[in-house]
């Protein structure tokens, strides 16, 4: 009763920003620009392969259709593999170390595409492209580590969305820049110099301002460390056996937790209906609506915009309701997963009775659809630290290691369903699909998702055998 007091009179006396706001704020350009390293082959690739047209100074390459799939497709092979083990080298390592390994090898090698294509064509850029998506894998489990070191339970909600909206700016940045670059006399090598540049730049930055943990950070004020401190004591076993980075890791109580469970299955069908707008709706657009959405940047990265927008409206909403105590943290996550998720829900199926003369209204609803998403960053988003702050890079490991494969499969689905591209019935069960998706996800959600700390976020630690039982008996 008295630890409640004390971290109520922490939490209402500190005000204004702290070392922890500048550690979330290093996060969210991480997060940019592990996006922009993502997406920008995406526009890159198109003056690659027809740069007479964009501009003739630099070369082109001749790469088939399948070969520019396989190019876009082959990062992701090489992300899923490392989510699960860079959770636990996070865990063990720390945060910092590994986002910042990850990335700045990420950057550098991004640097080297235009080499890579020339000297060894498409074949060597792919195989760049899966060692950078084994770099990025831990990015997501490491960005998990580190919020759930600084980030005051009450606050998680505001600064991990403020992170993790870095994945949209990232992404809005790359869509809106790259086609500029690639027309201008600095032509497309320079999207990748410039993106994979920023991304060393901030290399350098995180490698002296960013820390994994307050108890790592110089800077941070004795007052700050112990707001959050406190803060987080009150969430947690205060009789655990082992320092956090030595607790045996429970895998057989992770996934025999019903709330753990469905918690994958969230993420899983917000990744199968988020990929299946990202990668097939400028088809939609373009062979159903008679508007290629990709031919203006400014369009193309508006959904973007929009859920880049919307992530701090809900954030501040949450922020809000937490410091009124209107509502309790899982109510709060299941309300936004089910804004993020069954809104979008009902959009996807509206998506799908637009007619060829209504293109201006399938853009509102796209970007209406993908803008409601942001909710989700206050949903699932955060329920990994909520469960078990101990694990919360592993559990984050594993969801979004089933996620993306959930992302490589939706749009194989999609083709496999979509064989004449001008059939709108044929994309209407591709939109019902994916309501389908978000609207079972989220009821198991609602039901059995949970956001106290679990009991399995403190295992107990395993015996050791004692050479000198009896000696040590005696005293």
């Amino acid at each position: 009763m008295v630890t409640t007091v004390k971290n109520r009179r922490f939490e209402e006396e500190d005000s204004g920003l702290g070392v922890r706001h500048l550690q979330v704020f290093l996060l969210f350009f991480a997060l940019t620009v592990a996006y922009a390293l993502r997406v920008n082959l995406s526009v890159a690739v198109v003056a690659m392969t027809d740069a007479a047209s964009v501009n003739p100074d630099f070369p082109e390459y001749k790469w088939s259709e399948k070969t520019k799939s396989l190019l876009l497709s082959s990062f992701f092979w090489g992300y899923v593999v490392t989510q699960v083990p860079s959770g636990q080298l996070a865990r063990k390592y720390g945060g910092k170390i590994m986002i910042l390994s990850g990335l700045a090898i990420c950057s550098i090698l991004n640097i080297l595409t235009p080499i890579c294509a020339r000297i060894g064509g498409w074949q060597l850029v792919c195989a760049l492209r899966v060692v950078e998506g084994l770099c990025q894998g831990v990015v997501f489990p490491s960005t998990h580590t580190i919020l759930s070191q600084w980030a005051p339970p009450k606050e998680r909600a505001t600064l991990g969305t403020c992170a993790y909206s870095g994945n949209q700016f990232g992404t809005i940045v790359m869509l809106a820049t790259s086609g500029v670059i690639a027309a201008s006399p600095i032509g497309w090598p320079s999207i990748f110099y410039i993106s994979g540049g920023v991304g060393c730049v901030w290399s350098v930055v995180y490698f002296f301002f960013g820390a994994g943990s307050p108890a790592e950070c110089k800077s941070i004020s004795a007052e700050e460390k112990k707001l959050i401190e406190m803060t987080q004591a009150s969430e947690v076993n205060s009789a655990q056996e082992l320092p956090k980075e030595q607790l045996p890791t429970p895998w057989l109580s992770f996934f025999t937790s019903p709330a753990f469970l469905v918690l994958i299955v969230a993420h899983s069908v917000h990744n199968w209906g988020f990929w299946t707008l990202l990668t097939e709706i400028p088809s939609y657009m373009k062979n159903i609506l008679g508007k290629d959405i990709k031919s203006n940047a400014l369009l193309s990265s508006l959904p973007y915009v929009c859920m880049f927008a919307m992530s701090f409206v809900f954030s501040t909403i949450s922020a809000q309701l937490n410091n009124r105590n209107c509502i309790t943290t899982v109510t709060s996550r299941k309300l936004f997963n089910s804004i993020g998720l069954w809104i979008p829900m009902i959009t996807l199926i509206c998506l799908g009775y637009v007619n060829k003369d209504q293109s201006e209204l399938a853009v509102v609803l796209l970007c209406f659809t993908v803008g409601m998403n942001g909710a989700t960053y206050l949903g699932f988003n955060m329920n990994h630290i909520d469960l078990s702050p101990n694990f919360a890079g592993v559990l984050m490991g594993i969801t979004n290691g089933v996620a993306n494969i959930m992302s490589i499969i939706a749009p194989l689905i999609v083709g496999f369903i979509v064989t004449n591209e001008h059939d709108p019935e044929q994309w209407r069960i591709v939109f019902f699909i994916a309501a389908g998706f978000y609207l079972v996800g989220n009821t198991l959600f609602v039901i059995f998702g949970k956001a106290n700390v679990q009991p399995w976020n403190d295992p107990p630690a395993k015996p050791r055998r004692n050479s000198t039982p009896q000696v040590e008996s005696q005293h």
